[in-house]
C-alpha cells in the first residue's frame, strides 16, 4: 500500500488534528455556555468532565488495543482476522459500557463524595452524572469505531463523522441550555442532552461508514457477545497504555492540589494556563496518533527501517510544531489571556508559566510521539514500566516540593523536567533499537494468527 511504501505523515495527522482540535472546542463552548447560566453550572460541568476521563480509560483499553492490532493485521493482510476483530470490538463495548453506566448511574454519589463536591452544587452535578449515563455508553463505540475507522486511514471520514457530531451537539446545547423564546432551556441539563442526540447521530454515521468503506456489517450477536480469543491481543496492547494514563492523572492531580494550596488566583491562573496550552498539545497528539498508526502497519508488514524513519520525521515536526507554537502562546500571552481574565496579575503570572510551558511541549512531543510508536511495535511494557517513577517521584513529589518553594513557576519547572525525563527515556529506547525485538515478535503473530 502506498501509505506503508511512501508515507505521507501529514495527511494523516492533519484530519486527526482537526478531530482534536473540534472536540475540545467544544468542551471550551460548553463551559462558556453553562457559565452563562450559573456559577453552579460551570462549576458541576468541570467536575463532570474529570469523571468522565476517568471513567472512559476503560473505553481506551480498547481504543488503543483496536487501533494497534488492526493496523498490524493490515500489515500483514490479514484481511479476515482484521474483520473479526473489528466486530469483536463492538461486544467488548456493550460490556465495558455497561460498567461506565452503572458506576454513573448507582455510583455518582460515593463519587462526588471522594472529590469532596461543594455541598451547593450536589443537587445540580448528582443528576447531571446520572443523565451522563447512556451518552457514555455510545461514547465508548464511537471511540472505538473511530479508531478502527483511522487505522484503515480513513482518517478524512473519521473527521467528517466528529464535525457533524460535535457541531450537532454544540448547535442544540445553545437552545437546549439557554432556552428559546418564553422557554427557559434545560440549563446544565440541556448540554447532556444534546450529547446524548450527537452520540446516537455519530454512532449512525460510523456503521454506515463501516459498510461503506470496509464492508464491515455487524449482526445483532456482535453487539453483545464477547469473545475472549479475539480480544486477548487488544487488551495486551490497551491495558498497559491505560494504565500509563492513569498513572499520570493521578500524580497530575497531586499537582492540582499544590496549586489549590496556593490560592484561587494561583488555581485560576493553573487552569487558564493549560486551557491555552491544550491547543498547543493537539499538534503533537496528533502526530503521535499518526505515527502509532502508521508503524502499526509497517510493523505488520515487516517494514522496520521505514518505521524507524518515519518515527524520527514524526518527532522532528512535531517538536518544531509544538515548540513553535508555545513560543508564539508565550509571546502573544498578555493578549491571549485576555480572553480568560482582566486580572492584571493573574495575566503577568501566567505570561512567566508560558515562558516555562515552551521546554514542557517540546519534552512532551517525545512522550506522545514516541510512546504511541512504541505501542505500536508491541513494546508495550517499557513505556509504562519507564514512566511510572517518574509520575509519581518527579510530577507528584516534585510539583509538591517545587510548588511549596517556588510557587506556580517551581509546578510548571516540575511538569517540563517530568516530560523530559521521560522523553529522553522514550527516545533512548527508539533509537537504539529496544523496540525491534517486540516488532519482530508482533510480525510473526499476525503471520501465525
Amino acid at each position: 500500500m502506498n501509505f506503508i511504501e511512501r508515507p505521507r505523515l501529514n495527511a494523516v495527522a492533519g484530519p486527526i488534528f482537526g478531530e482534536f482540535l473540534l472536540g475540545y472546542t467544544v468542551v471550551i463552548g460548553g463551559l462558556w455556555l453553562a457559565s452563562h447560566t450559573s456559577d453552579g453550572a460551570a462549576g458541576s460541568l468541570g467536575l463532570a468532565n474529570q469523571v468522565l476521563e476517568s471513567l472512559y480509560v476503560v473505553f481506551r483499553v480498547l481504543a488503543i488495543g483496536m487501533g494497534v492490532v488492526i493496523t498490524q493485521l493490515l500489515g500483514g493482510k490479514q484481511l479476515e482476522l482484521v474483520r473479526r476483530t473489528a466486530l469483536a470490538g463492538l461486544g467488548a463495548c456493550t460490556w465495558a459500557g455497561a460498567l461506565v453506566v452503572a458506576i454513573l448511574v448507582l455510583g455518582n454519589d460515593a463519587i462526588l463524595d471522594l472529590l469532596n463536591a461543594p455541598d451547593e452544587i450536589l443537587p445540580l452535578v448528582s443528576p447531571y452524572l446520572q443523565l451522563l449515563a447512556p451518552a457514555a455508553l455510545l461514547d465508548g463505540y464511537n471511540l472505538t469505531m473511530a479508531s478502527i475507522l483511522r487505522a484503515h486511514l480513513h482518517v478524512r471520514d473519521s473527521l467528517k463523522v466528529m464535525v457533524v457530531m460535535h457541531s450537532t451537539h454544540l448547535a442544540l446545547a445553545v437552545p437546549l441550555m439557554l432556552g428559546m423564546g418564553p422557554w427557559e432551556g434545560l440549563g446544565l441539563y440541556g448540554f447532556a442532552v444534546a450529547l446524548l442526540i450527537s452520540r446516537a447521530l455519530g454512532l449512525a454515521l460510523h456503521l454506515v461508514l463501516w459498510r461503506k468503506r470496509m464492508d464491515l456489517v455487524p449482526s445483532a450477536r456482535h453487539w453483545w457477545v464477547l469473545q475472549p480469543r479475539m480480544l486477548a491481543p487488544v487488551m495486551r496492547i490497551g491495558v498497559p497504555g491505560a494504565s500509563a494514563e492513569l498513572g499520570y492523572r493521578v500524580a497530575f492531580m497531586v499537582s492540582l492540589a499544590s496549586a489549590a494550596r496556593l490560592g484561587v488566583a494561583a488555581l485560576a491562573t493553573h487552569a487558564y494556563t493549560l486551557q491555552l496550552l491544550r491547543y498547543v498539545l493537539l499538534i503533537s497528539l496528533a502526530i503521535g496518533w499518526a505515527c502509532e498508526i502508521m508503524v502499526g502497519r509497517m510493523v505488520g508488514a515487516g517494514q522496520f527501517t521505514q518505521a524507524h524513519m518515519l518515527v524520527r520525521k514524526g518527532l522532528r515536526n512535531g517538536i518544531m510544531a509544538s515548540g513553535g507554537m508555545a513560543l508564539m502562546a508565550a509571546l502573544a500571552s498578555p493578549w491571549l489571556m485576555r480572553v480568560f481574565t482582566k486580572d492584571v496579575h493573574v495575566i503577568e503570572a501566567a505570561h512567566t508559566l508560558l515562558w516555562i510551558a515552551v521546554a514542557l511541549e517540546t519534552g512532551r512531543a517525545f512522550n506522545l510521539i514516541i510512546t504511541g510508536a512504541l505501542r505500536a511495535t508491541g513494546d508495550v511494557i517499557y513505556p509504562v514500566a519507564a514512566s511510572l517513577g517518574s509520575f509519581f517521584l518527579v510530577l507528584g513529589a516534585g510539583s509538591y516540593i517545587m510548588g511549596r518553594n517556588f510557587g506556580l513557576p517551581g509546578i510548571f519547572i516540575a511538569y517540563a523536567a517530568d516530560e523530559w525525563v521521560r522523553g529522553l527515556l522514550m527516545w533512548a529506547r527508539w533509537n537504539w533499537h529496544g523496540w525491534l525485538p517486540h516488532a519482530r515478535s508482533s510480525q510473526r503473530r499476525v503471520k501465525q494468527r
